[in-house]
């Protein structure tokens, strides 16, 4: 299940408990709008009837909240790809110069009879391949290209389902989709387009690895539709392209796991593309374009079917959007109803509509899923489909194998159903899906203001519906001494341009709102056709709080607020500018001789500096920046061109003058270096630190992303007997109690933690740092389910100097009750703090926003056994997203692992 119905403020979660109906409104008319839509009829369209082990479990300390990681992730993200280079590296890429059929020989992997699916009677992963390489050859209609690989290194497989064209037709079709996208009004002047165009349909399978059927849903389907003698057939696949991507989630379907190799939930990846996956699920639909999109998932009972609940996204063009997805929707609900599965004969009860049968907590409000984000490539129809009955989880474990296969059977006929009735819309509505498609494309050129969805615009749309933002004339990434980091905007700008964001870059110097903006300053000119997904990526974001009670999930993110770049919106533009493929180069050594400082504000930074620290360059760790000897200079040369980091001259900065980290007595730990080295500034010597961590898998990525060695723990681990010597920090927010540690664990731990550095997170390392009577701190939890962008105030401490001004909660915890040896390193802002998001005070009116104005965030301090310790009640490192945050967690290793007992 995509569980978005789990209601975190203590309403109903199960499906058999939903919320009540929302509007008698919403169900007025559904009849009428039933009659209205074209449901493909019986006998028009074809009736569809080397693994590694799972991560160990770790316990998410968010409450009653919305679901997230759950799982330590045991292998780095970076695993190798089965014929060697990095996951998601590969050279592989879709085509728009070749016509098709393509028949590409895909290889094949292992038979591997451990493979989750096999249980079920599904296909297993190294089924996949054969199975597509035989349908190619059957026939003319089918094309299957390789696409990516997995975090674990297994093929990505995309197939394309349509009749044949020659070279020459498939770049006519590519021309076609590129006006749509460049020259929108043209394209919609254009009456002869929509009669040339294939409409572009795409399917994604099992993007949760244990939601397995909807790829074997797809299989399924890519075979009738090559099979199929039947006219209707051949006519839709004159008239439109479908792509399948079969599983989107290899690793997880093998592995009988939600999540991917490294411990990812995919399908909240979409506005990080944190994963491989999920970069190549985005390039589908940026090269492909779709105007209807599915992503199967399980299970809900009745069949879940999107659209959703309020509130929706305010960056749609939500009147064409609704238009289309609610009559699909009412489509499907037809098809799938109409196999004729009842609840007394088959435990399947009657497909559902949130947007028509529930009031709220399953929303298109973030677009980190994967139907909430294709919108903003022109999908005027995406949905979630849950189908129906549950074989994952306890279920597989403990049902007869018979049933599973029964439930499985009747799983894939649903999942088919609603694949089936989506292709039949698009035969039917093709040509206004595609003007739809060209609409919004051509608002977003136009630059029109965000417009409000008229009321009634399908049955039951009320006042409760409606959303709506507003446009900047542009956003403005600035360069020069405006910018707080030219690493920080670079990754932004070219995280714009994977995204399909159109970015350019001033010639010149230029005015705007009253303020100089110099040459070289980015532009993201909101008059283009993808300015929906512009915005919702720049824009700092919403407080809904006041408009629901539940949400599924997050429901604040910002780029321009979280990943450390300044971006301004600006109200007027007039500039001169040059449009920008990737960003312009960051990195740089001055030729001043001497030796050389990093200021360790970034993430990219960190990276560099864990790079010379891994090749063993001595380096000193002075007040946030690590200070490199002039001996150093080539391995820096090459850490600033890799990372895109700019070193400095040593002798301007504060650590030339021998400061310590914070003003802490300076000495060694097992992670730092002995001596000054000649030539270097004064400061604490430090080493490559080497990290133990009890954390979610969204954590340890990033820890390892950073360079950070580390090695997973839990209380089991330490209970088996864990040999401390090769660890400098302990990390814990997951999977990890010191209550019951048993004594041989505890007593090793205590070894640790004389001089040894431990930083914490959430509720779960708070309740550790009480338990191991670590700082004097009382911890006050927010509402277990309050999430999004706050305001921060940051101290000049070793850990809080030099962060940004917004950070990310999610669960919020504050402390109270500080003790003479703890220090604020940041604090919750007095203003607000929430900026963006949803966070209300819990059923007794505490754990609000209020509650938390000017409480401490961030704290740090050195307990009477020496140990250097950081406790976050923010997310630093949530979801691999907030990218301006990741230096903070790294100055916390830094100094945590040179700060020790020993006065000099």
């Amino acid at each position: 299940m995509d569980p978005r119905l789990r209601a975190p403020a203590g309403l109903p979660a199960a499906p058999s408990a939903r919320l009540p109906a929302r509007l008698p409104a919403r169900l007025l008319g559904v009849v009428v709008a039933v009659a209205l839509i074209v449901v493909p009829q019986a006998g028009g369209l074809p009736a569809l009837a080397d693994p590694a082990e799972p991560a160990p479990p770790a316990v998410r300390d968010f409450g009653n909240g919305p679901e997230r990681n759950e799982v330590a992730a045991g292998t780095p993200g970076e695993a190798a790809a089965l014929r060697g280079a990095p996951a998601g590296e590969r050279p592989y890429g879709w085509s728009h110069d070749r016509g098709y059929p393509r028949r590409t020989r895909l290889p094949l992997p292992p038979e591997n009879p451990a493979d989750a699916s096999i249980k079920l009677g599904l296909v297993p992963y190294h089924g996949i391949a054969p199975k597509l390489n035989d349908l190619q050859w059957r026939g003319d209609r089918v094309s299957a290209e390789i696409i990516g690989s997995s975090a674990q290194g297994r093929d990505l497989y995309l197939v394309t389902v349509t009749a044949p064209e020659s070279a020459a037709q498939a770049r006519e079709q590519a021309r076609i989709r590129e006006r749509i996208g460049d020259d929108p009004a043209a394209a919609a002047r254009d009456r002869k387009l929509a009669r040339t165009y294939k409409a572009p349909i795409f399917v994604n399978g099992n993007i949760h690895g244990n939601e397995w059927e909807g790829a074997d849903a797809a299989l399924r389907t890519i075979e009738q539709l090559a099979t199929s003698t039947d006219p209707a057939v051949t006519d839709l696949l004159k008239r439109t392209r479908l792509y399948f991507n079969v599983t989107a989630n290899p690793d997880g379907r093998v592995n009988n796991a939600r999540q991917n190799g490294a411990g990812f939930d995919l399908n909240r990846d979409f506005v990080t593309a944190s994963q491989p996956e999920v970069r190549a699920m985005r390039q589908i639909m940026i090269d492909t374009q779709p105007v209807a999109m599915l992503d199967l998932h399980g299970y809900v009972n009745g069949t879940l079917i999107e659209p959703t609940t309020p509130p929706h996204g305010a960056n749609y063009e939500y009147d064409l959007f609704i238009t289309n997805a609610y009559a699909n929707g009412l489509g499907m609900e037809a098809a799938i109803n109409g196999l004729g599965y009842t609840p007394a004969k088959d435990g399947v009860e009657p497909a559902q509509i949130p947007f028509r049968d529930s009031a709220e907590g399953w929303d298109d409000w973030p677009p980190i899923f994967t139907p909430q984000y294709a919108p903003f490539h022109g999908a005027v129809a995406a949905h979630t489909v849950e189908i129906p009955l549950r074989v994952n989880g306890s279920a597989y474990d403990q049902t007869p194998a018979e049933e599973l296969r029964r439930r499985s059977a009747v799983n894939t006929d649903v999942a088919a159903a609603a694949i089936r009735a989506t292709y039949g819309f698009v035969r039917s509505r093709h040509d206004r899906l595609i003007a739809d498609q060209i609409e919004v494309f051509r608002r977003g050129a136009a630059g029109e203001p965000s417009k409000p969805v008229p009321l009634g615009i399908v049955p039951g749309f009320g006042p409760e519906d409606v959303y709506t933002t507003t446009f900047p004339r542009a956003y403005v990434i600035p360069a020069g001494s405006g910018q707080r980091s030219a690493t920080a905007a670079a990754r932004l700008v070219d995280h714009l341009i994977a995204n399909d964001v159109r970015v350019e870059r001033a010639r010149s110097s230029f005015r705007s709102g009253g303020r100089t903006y110099p040459a070289g300053s980015y532009v993201v000119d909101m008059r283009q056709p993808k300015r929906g997904l512009a915005n919702v990526m720049l824009e700092p974001g919403a407080d809904i709080s006041p408009r629901v009670d539940a949400m599924y999930d997050i429901s604040g993110w910002s780029h321009a607020l979280l990943w450390g770049a300044t971006v301004e919106p600006v109200s007027s533009l007039r500039a001169d500018t040059v449009s920008v493929k990737v960003a312009a180069p960051t990195g740089s050594v001055p030729r001043a001789p001497g030796p050389l400082a990093l200021r360790v504000g970034d993430a990219k930074e960190v990276r560099a500096l864990n790079d010379l620290l891994a090749q063993g360059v001595a380096v000193t760790w002075n007040g946030g920046a690590a200070i490199i000897p002039a001996s150093a200079r080539n391995a820096a040369r090459t850490v600033a061109e890799r990372h895109g980091v700019a070193f400095t001259p040593a002798g301007g900065h504060a650590g030339a003058h021998g400061s310590s980290p914070g003003g802490a007595q300076s000495g060694t730990s097992s992670g730092a270096s002995a001596g000054t080295p000649a030539g270097a500034a004064a400061g604490t010597p430090l080493g490559q630190v080497r990290v133990a961590a009890a954390a979610s898998a969204d954590e340890l990525f990033t820890l390892r992303e950073l360079g950070f060695p580390v090695t997973p723990v839990s209380t089991a681990v330490l209970n088996a007997g864990f040999d401390w010597s090769g660890t400098d920090v302990l990390y814990v927010s997951s999977g990890l109690s010191h209550a019951t540690l048993n004594p041989a664990a505890r007593t090793a731990l205590e070894a640790f933690l004389a001089g040894g550095g431990v930083i914490t997170r959430g509720q779960t390392g708070a309740r550790f740092n009480t338990d191991a009577g670590l700082l004097t701190a009382t911890t006050v939890p927010g509402r277990g389910d309050a999430n999004g962008v706050v305001r921060t105030v940051a101290s000049g401490g070793p850990v809080g100097g030099g962060s940004p001004a917004h950070s990310f909660v999610y669960s919020p915890l504050w402390f109270t009750g500080l003790g003479p040896e703890v220090t604020v390193e940041q604090s919750y802002a007095a203003d607000g703090p929430l900026v963006s998001g949803h966070w209300r005070p819990d059923g007794q009116g505490a754990g609000g926003p209020d509650a938390a104005r000017g409480q401490a965030a961030v704290v740090s301090g050195r307990d009477e056994r020496g140990a250097a310790v950081v406790l976050f009640g923010t997310e630093p490192m949530f979801r691999n997203h907030p990218k301006g945050l990741f230096a903070q967690v790294a100055r916390a290793v830094y100094w945590s692992s040179s700060v020790t007992v020993t006065t000099p």
